[in-house]
């Protein structure tokens, strides 16, 4: 088998991690960019409010991590779909499940990096703020090219 397998969408699975020439980049795709992140500022805000209240309440970090990424989930991906993306004429239940996707593989490097730098001393709030923004980059390449395509 050829070495540069493609999917059935005709493209490389490495081509959704392709960091596009920014010289390129046309002001419409800006702009989503921009949506985005805002979206992320207030998904990363819901985020860290329920890890605080998760942890201060008892919890362990890890799986107070995993319920605000939940809760948070659900406020990104409905802004994401109509605001950012615009693509609520999509099939809300596919292009969740596509999203969710997305959002497990961030959550899964998210919680790598948080472990690490518990372990390394710092603190666990401000580990789980530094790793959501560590992972961002991901999150959005994804989302764009494969979420809500």
């Amino acid at each position: 088998m050829p070495a540069d397998k493609t999917t059935a969408s005709g493209r490389s699975p490495l081509a959704l991690l392709r960091i596009p020439d920014l010289r390129k980049v046309p002001r419409s795709d800006w702009m989503q960019l921009v949506r985005f992140l805002a979206v992320g500022v207030s998904g990363y805000a819901v985020n860290l409010l329920v890890f605080w209240i998760a942890t201060n309440a008892g919890a362990h970090y890890i799986p107070a991590a995993i319920v605000a990424f939940a809760v948070a989930w659900v406020n990104n991906f409905l802004l994401n779909r109509h605001w950012t993306f615009r693509r609520a004429d999509e099939a809300m239940v596919g292009q969740g499940l596509k999203y969710l996707f997305v959002c497990l593989v961030a959550l899964a490097a998210n919680l790598v990096i948080l472990h690490l730098l518990v372990d390394a001393g710092l603190a666990e709030f401000w580990s789980q703020a530094i790793a959501i923004i560590l992972v961002t980059p991901l999150s959005y390449l994804l989302s764009r090219r494969w979420s809500f395509r």
